[in-house]
């Protein structure tokens, strides 16, 4: 029974090292960006006397991404699948496009303030060593797959090139749309005016007609 507790203490305590890194990595490269903060930085700021914390439990930086990535994305998910769940089947742009962005704007704003994980996802972006590692563990998610489907139903007629590019356009305003948002020290608007403007304006990007 000692036994028993004894592994359950350490457990724990790894546990909440693990999630204290992974929150001190989160605003770190929110903050600086990804190149500019090794994991000895990390490992010093989040209170770790063993500098080589963030290797021990994650490995490479690429892991340590991926592993910030991963938690938030799980939370997202289980807001996006309640959405989908209300509107599937739908064949109306703006209902797919409310289960594109509310999840999001919704997760960042139960996290409270301040929040990092707008910032961090803009850095994660504009970088084309970790970029994909955001793509692969979002587009692994059944929730928004089933959104990227309806929203492909309901632009039958978009032409490829359109809907590509459209796509990039949406992502660029989604990432740094709530990067802003984040990183405003007095907002004007709350997460909900935010979602609402975002919806709309992508709603109206997709439904645009194509020129040309």
């Amino acid at each position: 029974m000692v036994t028993e507790v004894g592994r359950r203490s350490r457990s724990d305590q790894s546990g909440g090292t693990r999630q204290l890194i992974l929150a001190t990595a989160e605003r770190l490269f929110a903050e600086q960006g990804l190149y500019a903060v090794s994991n000895r930085q990390i490992s010093a700021a989040a209170g770790q006397g063993n500098n080589a914390a963030v290797g021990y439990h994650f490995g490479t930086k690429a892991d340590l991404v991926r592993a910030i990535v991963r938690q938030h994305t799980e939370r997202i998910e289980e807001l996006r699948a309640e959405l989908v769940a209300r509107v599937r089947g739908s064949t109306n742009v703006r209902d797919w496009v409310v289960c594109l962005v509310c999840p999001v704007t919704t997760h960042l704003d139960r996290l409270g303030d301040p929040t990092w994980y707008a910032r961090f996802g803009a850095q994660v972006a504009a970088d084309p060593a970790f970029r994909d590692i955001m793509a692969e563990e979002s587009l692994a998610t059944p929730a928004l797959r089933e959104v990227l489907d309806g929203l492909g139903r309901c632009l039958a007629d978009l032409p490829t090139h359109a809907r590509h590019q459209r796509g990039e356009m949406i992502r660029l305003l989604m990432v740094h749309g709530c990067a802003e948002r984040e990183r405003a020290t007095s907002p004007k608007s709350t997460w909900d005016d935010t979602a609402t403007g975002m919806v709309d304006a992508i709603t109206g990007l997709l439904t645009a007609p194509v020129t040309g």
